[in-house]
């Protein structure tokens, strides 16, 4: 994707100069500078101070109509992404990856649905002081004047932040550490990594995550680790599909959990334990390899015959305590395990929960004087027994400052709210994984009185720097530019990312340390008999909250689960047998429902959470139960429509895994808006799925045959029968035909193809009302199914299969038949088409559709109360795409294949005389697709991938056999079933 380069603009332009200067109201300057919805030319050029253009005199490098992109680093509590951000007149309206950096290329549901935040109608708009509006100037005189104050008692001044590994800001820190020297910076994340750190800084030696490459793996063990989902600072799911593809040495995967997770699901083995159970086997794999013990797991043994056989293209993942982490560590360096990068760590998480508490006891003796807090919420996001204590105490603190782009718990209490931009209008840098560095660059200019911390820091602490911009880039001209592959500061912002030279850490530490680390696990396991009928708590992260960050997102609210298919909630996830014996159930009702019983959540004799949904989850271990993160926030107009528990509030001691947990029945009944009732496939070959032995040895009408129709006597091929004009084969060869293939052992499921979709095409939401009963306007959805070798065992242990469906644009296609209006018809490149103006809304299209794709307007979703999301304000209305009309109540809308895109491509190389490439056909889904699952393009081009993909021996079109003749295919799963790991139970 080409990155259009920033130019210095209208900088010379006197008029705006002029006005600049003159004291005007912000909505005076805005109309006369031609502000509209339509067109906030709003610029991401040089420098913090970003002037707006009137249309009048248009910029140079921005073009009405013209899409321009920018290299930028998404980065907040939790996640953190290089991407690029797709503008239109100014305004940013879509981010895609940038594919050409070798970390964190990858943009997930979470990290595309950042950009609706920028445009949420609720971020704070102006600072506060004392609970009421104030200036920027007096902000500044009344931080001063405390800071200079309480720089004479010596009192620590405590800087409260994310993980946030920003260079510069380090160094700013430090510089302000200068003029008040108690300054100390604590680092806390809602979701801790402290763990995984300690064991890092005990085994290597170095305070960073571990990067694991499954490239060359051909074996992966993990004990509990959702490294598909959120265990990695990184998603592995681009490394973890390189060696899935179908072939002799293809990755076999086993997973051991107690949640059924977007891993496990994937798996082509899944143990289901209770993270107790996990730990022990884990503990045992270590005493068999490191020192020879025999073990009465017969698992076990089979899995060390695996990694025996595998040697170092094994890997093993654990989460959980320090110790797992330490004994899968230890083990992967036994095994010289080829995953393991040396000297490679990723650095963008940096939690300490030693020094946090330490932090709460300092708290508590009254030895902090300041607390400035960054874009953290404590007081929800702790567990109850210490929530209440912070709350309590940060009162008593003189000076308190909150950082913040939302109103939140935290920030009620302090004293002064300086509200901070969204990462779309700032500047900044990271240092996220060893030798690399990105930067991060407005792409927009500050929609609300805003204003950067680092700017604020500057500020207050009297240096020498105009603003953040200008240290930034002196901080990267002197000391990371010189010992980077690039040679400027605009050429690194123009990439996005740097690599440095080599930096090495002490390679011989655990050979230090060898033997103390194995006499640490020589301890004897003790096999109890567990007679507690309590449960083990496993709690997690959801693909949609993630830690709750984006909670008042209502993309992100309306993005099913993969696994259980719900929306706008979270719930407790327990085992059919748990269920049964407790009474609790899930049933369907009438009006296209999910309900649900409700527990009460006990911890040591004190109900810590109230009626909270039960899910009974197929293949949930039996004896836990789970609880995802991210829900339960009081501020923000989405509260009131989430009924969603706040899980931090059992987060003891910052471990994921929380035992002695009591459940207790209560008399309230829950509906789930729930986008999927049914299960499984009920015998239809909807998803093909084969074993690699089956694969590899027997013939194609054995693991892929083709579906025939039956006229009287004979079977014939769908191919070979048609009631259309012959002609209209012909015309499909001639010009552009446009296919999509979709590789079932590619898609994990993850849901980032459902927001790209959402953003690209304007897709309404609807709220949990309207999904309640079945009227999602999702354009593409991603069906979850549950198979068994043994149909009694389906909710014990199922397998998984995941199946994205769009509109499958078919050449005979049965909606194009029956519309009495002409409002749908098939146009020459494949693409099945829709006439919005013409459709009068019979809804036949939709009852004639097979794979039920097409979506029906009930209301009008735009300028409508009862509708109140993004489209329903008018600063939420300039993420819209102006290249996709917004639809209204009455019509049918669905997948289009991205026509916008298509042509757009097609018209560019018209205007340059060139021949298409075959990469640069893309829909927003195979764009944002992490593992390439997702292939677009053109079919009559002999040489493009899609070609070679509907020509492969696995693919297949789903309900073939009634002959419509989809422009989608799919290929089907292959899971890796052979040898030893059919042994596994």
């Amino acid at each position: 994707m080409k990155i259009d380069k920033k130019e210095k603009v209208f900088e010379n332009y006197n008029p705006i100069k002029k006005i600049l200067k003159e004291k005007t109201s912000r909505r005076d300057f805005l109309k006369w500078i031609g502000f509209s919805t339509a067109s906030v030319t709003l610029a991401a050029c040089k420098g913090p101070v970003i002037k707006s253009i009137p249309y009048v005199v248009k910029p140079d490098n921005i073009t009405p109509g013209v899409p321009n992109y920018y290299a930028s680093t998404m980065i907040d509590s939790f996640d953190i992404g290089s991407i690029l951000v797709k503008t239109r007149e100014g305004r940013p309206i879509k981010i895609e990856p940038n594919s050409s950096s070798k970390y964190f290329s990858t943009t997930s549901a979470r990290i595309q649905s950042s950009l609706l935040s920028l445009y949420d109608e609720e971020r704070l708009k102006g600072p506060f002081l004392k609970g009421k509006k104030s200036s920027w100037k007096e902000i500044d005189n009344y931080v001063i004047k405390h800071l200079k104050y309480l720089s004479k008692t010596k009192k620590d001044i405590i800087f409260l932040s994310y993980s946030f590994p920003s260079f510069s800001t380090k160094k700013l820190i430090q510089n302000f550490k200068n003029k008040y020297p108690f300054t100390k910076s604590i680092i806390y994340d809602p979701i801790s990594y402290s763990q995984v750190l300690n064991a890092s800084e005990e085994i290597f030696g170095v305070r960073g995550f571990p990067i694991f490459d499954l490239k060359k793996s051909e074996l992966i063990i993990s004990f509990d680790a959702d490294f598909l989902g959120d265990w990695s600072p990184e998603n592995m799911a681009k490394s973890y599909v390189f060696n899935r593809t179908p072939k002799k040495n293809m990755m076999q995967h086993i997973q051991i959990e107690s949640n059924m997770t977007i891993t496990g699901a994937n798996a082509d083995i899944r143990l289901s334990k209770k993270p107790s159970d996990i730990k022990k086997m884990l503990f045992e794999l270590f005493q068999v390899i490191f020192l020879g013990k025999k073990t009465k797991d017969k698992n076990i043994e089979r899995i060390v015959l695996l990694m025996n056989k595998m040697g170092p293209k094994s890997v093993i993942l654990a989460d959980g305590d320090q110790e797992s982490y330490e004994l899968s560590f230890l083990i992967n360096i036994k095994i010289k395990s080829l995953a393991l990068q040396k000297n490679k760590f990723f650095l963008s998480k940096e939690s300490n929960d030693n020094e946090f508490k330490n932090f709460l006891n300092n708290l508590e003796k009254k030895n902090i004087g300041c607390l400035f807090i960054h874009d953290v919420n404590p007081v929800y996001s702790l567990p109850i027994s210490i929530s209440e204590i912070l709350k309590k105490n940060i009162k008593k603190i003189p000076l308190t400052v909150s950082f913040s782009t939302k109103k939140d718990e935290t920030n009620e209490i302090v004293d002064v709210l300086a509200p901070i931009p969204h990462w779309l209008e700032c500047w900044g840098d990271t240092n996220p994984v060893t030798n690399l560095y990105t930067l991060i660059q407005p792409t927009i200019q500050s929609i609300f009185n805003t204003r950067q911390f680092q700017d604020s820091l500057i500020i207050w602490g009297e240096m020498k720097e105009k603003n953040y911009y200008e240290y930034l880039k002196k901080t990267w001209e002197r000391d990371i530019i010189p010992k980077s592959n690039v040679f400027s500061f605009n050429e690194a912002l123009f990439h996005g990312f740097v690599e440095t030279k080599n930096q090495k850490y002490v390679s011989n530490y655990f050979l230090r340390k060898k033997n103390d680390k194995i006499q640490k696990y020589k301890k004897k396991i003790i096999y109890k008999k567990d007679k507690n009928s309590n449960f083990e708590l496993r709690l997690y992260t959801k693909i949609s909250m993630g830690d709750g960050y984006h909670h008042n997102n209502p993309w992100l609210q309306e993005l099913p689960d993969p696994i259980t298919r719900t929306t706008w909630d979270n719930y407790l996830t327990i085992s059919s047998i748990d269920a049964n014996r407790m009474e609790l159930k899930n049933w369907n009702s009438g009006d296209g429902a999910l309900n649900a019983n409700c527990v009460d959540l006990i911890n040591n004799n004190e109900t810590i959470i109230k009626n909270i949904p039960v899910f009974i989850q197929p293949g949930q271990a039996i004896g836990s139960i789970g609880l995802s993160f991210g829900y339960g926030q009081k501020k923000g107009k989405l509260a009131n429509l989430v009924n969603g528990k706040n899980a931090y509030r059992v987060y003891e001691n910052f471990l994921k895994i929380q035992k002695n947990i009591r459940i207790k029945k209560v008399d309230k009944i829950h509906k789930f808006a729930c986008v999927q009732l049914h299960h499984t496939t009920v015998g239809r070959t909807l998803v093909k799925e084969t074993n690699l032995d089956i694969f590899l040895k027997k013939p194609k009408e054995i693991w892929n045959d083709e579906e025939k129709i039956l006229n009287n006597k004979e079977m014939f091929s769908p191919e070979e029968i048609s009631i259309w004009n012959q002609n209209h084969e012909k015309e499909k060869k001639n010009g552009h035909h446009f296919n999509l293939s979709i590789d079932l052992n590619a898609c994990i499921g993850c849901g980032a193809c459902i927001i790209a979709c959402h953003s690209e095409n304007n897709v309404p939401v609807v709220g949990k009302e309207e999904i309640e009963k079945s009227r999602d306007m999702h354009w593409l959805r991603v069906d979850r199914y549950y198979f068994s070798d043994n149909e009694e065992n389906i909710y014990e242990n199922p397998k998984i299969s995941f199946q994205p469906i769009m509109c499958q644009h078919c050449e005979h296609a049965p909606c194009e038949t029956v519309c009495p209006v002409g409002a749908t018809s098939h146009g020459k490149q494949g693409q099945n088409m829709m006439t919005y103006n013409r459709c009068v809304g019979t809804r036949y299209c939709a009852n004639n559709c097979p794979y039920k794709v097409r979506r029906f307007n009930w209301f009008n979703y735009v300028n409508n109360q009862k509708f109140d999301f993004n489209m329903n304000n008018t600063l939420g209305k300039m993420v819209l795409n102006p290249d996709v009309v917004v639809r209204t109540r009455g019509i049918m809308e669905k997948c289009s294949l991205c026509i916008q895109r298509t042509q757009y491509v097609i018209g560019v190389a018209k205007k340059e005389n060139r021949k298409i490439k075959d990469e640069e056909f893309e829909t927003a889904c195979s764009v944002s697709c992490p593992t390439k699952a997702i292939t677009f393009g053109d079919s009559n081009d002999h040489t493009s991938l899609i070609y070679k993909k509907i020509k492969n021996t696995r693919s297949y079109k789903l309900l073939d056999f009634i002959g419509v003749r989809p422009n989608v295919s799919y290929q089907l799963k292959i899971r890796n079933r052979k040898n030893e790991i059919e042994k596994l139970c």
